[in-house]
């Protein structure tokens, strides 16, 4: 099932989508919920993040050009990273370039919806903890990362998050690729079988450290090929299963005394 979240009218709504109509639902994703009835055209609606997210994690450089270049030992502390829930955006929102720097980086990945409470978990029981996949585009301002090696101011500016346009409920993670167009060209393209941290291995490690909630976000990796964009550029984040991600670039707007 493909779940998200919408807007019509200035009241938001969480729908399943089917074609080119949205089924209204109430209730709670993840537990226990109901259609109202109520069916909307796609194209009257506006899309929002698929969800509000619990929290949001992120893995660092998790991915390789080749299946040749992965390493057979795998890293004993993975570097993960936490993301504010202010930076979350959906289809179509401006993504905005900080006041000081006039570039971000995009990051085309696939993101994981836990959907029941999860402590350490085994790797073999990972998937039944799983409610669904969506796009997410980690927007990241390198300029801003610690020489330490500090990430998170670099990764948590508002609207650094963009998520959607769906929840996918019945997807392989482990056949599909993530995609990213900048401006309809190319620029992402792997397999998630180039993850260095697996997908099992990387929700395992999560659980054993800390109790996974339902609604909590793991964005898996980027793979090779993000770059540095600027204001006016249009980015494409996509996983065919689940749909596009689309977000264009704007610089922030400074705020003019006037006298």
């Amino acid at each position: 099932m493909k779940f998200t979240r919408f807007t019509l009218n200035n009241e938001h709504y969480t729908g399943v989508i089917s074609e080119d109509t949205v089924n209204v639902v109430k209730g709670d994703l993840f537990s226990k919920w109901e259609y109202t009835g109520d069916t909307y055209k796609l194209d009257e609606v506006k899309l929002l993040a698929p969800l509000v997210p619990n929290q949001i994690i992120g893995i660092g450089a998790n991915f390789v050009t080749n299946v040749k270049d992965l390493p057979t030992e795998l890293p004993k502390i993975p570097v993960f990273f936490f993301k504010p829930t202010s930076s979350v955006i959906g289809p179509q929102d401006e993504i905005i370039i900080p006041d000081g720097i006039d570039e971000v980086k995009f990051e085309s990945e696939l993101a994981i919806i836990i959907g029941k409470e999860a402590k350490n978990i085994s790797e073999a029981e990972v998937l039944d903890y799983v409610f669904g996949y969506t796009v997410g585009n980690d927007v990241t301002a390198p300029q801003f990362f610690h020489e330490a090696g500090h990430w998170t101011v670099g990764k948590a500016f508002d609207t650094f998050t963009p998520l959607g346009p769906v929840i996918e409920t019945e997807l392989d993670p482990f056949n599909v690729k993530v995609e990213a167009y900048l401006n309809g060209v190319e620029k992402q393209n792997s397999e998630t079988d180039l993850m260095i941290v697996p997908i099992r291995k990387m929700i395992s490690y999560l659980s054993n450290v800390m109790t996974l909630k339902p609604g909590d976000v793991i964005l898996t990796g980027s793979p090779v090929g993000a770059e540095m964009v600027g204001e006016g550029n249009v980015i494409e984040c996509k996983i065919e299963e689940i749909g596009t991600l689309r977000n264009s670039f704007v610089k922030v707007q400074k705020n003019v005394k006037s006298h």
